[in-house]
């Protein structure tokens, strides 16, 4: 198996870091696969949170941007690998602006010992830009982690006519598929569920539950199953990875 997976939303703040964080955290130590993170968003906040974030570098993902060759780097986490993102990815992204390659060489990336990883796990920002492209060009998953607000909800269009155009190129893409985070058991989220399903978007049956947990654990570099497993949040995310692993064996 081996699922290259997009986590994209037009928006900031609605959970992609925190989804990509507890996937590969996941995938990698209950169902014992080869992961591999890339941080894609020069904010690094996933290369933060797994403790390998270097502001003075020029970063793995920006090498990648320009078809160099990059050796991983590994976490704490065991069978689990990051190539990291700094504000030197911006640059990178400037610098190939009209080349769409550079992620077309994923597939040969292996880790420490010369295997392939069953999973690869982007970290995208909240825009369109030639590094996400790049990514999407790969990407067999897309996920759309999104909160119930208009603001989220708007952009789904845009990235769902964004995957239609690269269907194109990369004929393994499948149609994005909401994932609804930050979720309150209230009538507005349950208005915004509906407004999914009535204008025909892919979503999860896991919706991932709101945890105060959830922002407590940014501030301590763990995973939500490290430091809080039993949040709701916590619980959300497990049976996610439940979902999305039947969904793809």
């Amino acid at each position: 198996m081996n699922r290259i997976i997009s986590l994209i939303n037009l928006k900031g703040g609605v959970g992609k870091t925190t989804t990509a964080f507890e996937m590969g955290y996941l995938l990698s130590t209950r169902y014992k696969s080869r992961v591999l993170l890339i941080d894609n968003d020069k904010q690094g906040n996933l290369s933060r949170a797994l403790g390998v974030y270097q502001e003075d570098t020029y970063c793995g993902t920006a090498k990648l941007m320009g078809g160099q060759k990059v050796v991983p780097q590994q976490t704490r986490v065991e069978h689990c690998d990051i190539i990291s993102a700094n504000m030197s990815l911006l640059t990178a992204t400037y610098k190939n602006k009209g080349q769409a390659k550079g992620y077309l060489q994923l597939g040969g990336i292996e880790d420490g010992e010369g295997r392939p990883y069953d999973f690869i796990i982007i970290d995208n920002p909240p825009d369109l830009g030639l590094n996400v492209l790049n990514a999407l060009f790969v990407t067999h998953d897309v996920i759309v982690p999104t909160k119930i607000d208009l603001w989220a909800l708007e952009g789904l269009d845009i990235i769902r006519d964004q995957v239609q155009d690269i269907r194109r190129i990369n004929h393994d893409i499948r149609p994005p598929k909401a994932l609804v985070t930050i979720y309150r058991s209230s009538p507005a989220n349950t208005a915004g569920m509906e407004w999914l399903r009535d204008n025909g978007y892919e979503t999860f049956d896991t919706v991932i539950r709101y945890s105060d947990k959830a922002v407590e654990n940014t501030f301590c570099g763990q995973a939500l199953q490290e430091y809080s497993p039993r949040s709701a949040a916590a619980l959300s995310y497990r049976r996610l990875i439940k979902e999305y692993w039947e969904s793809v064996r």
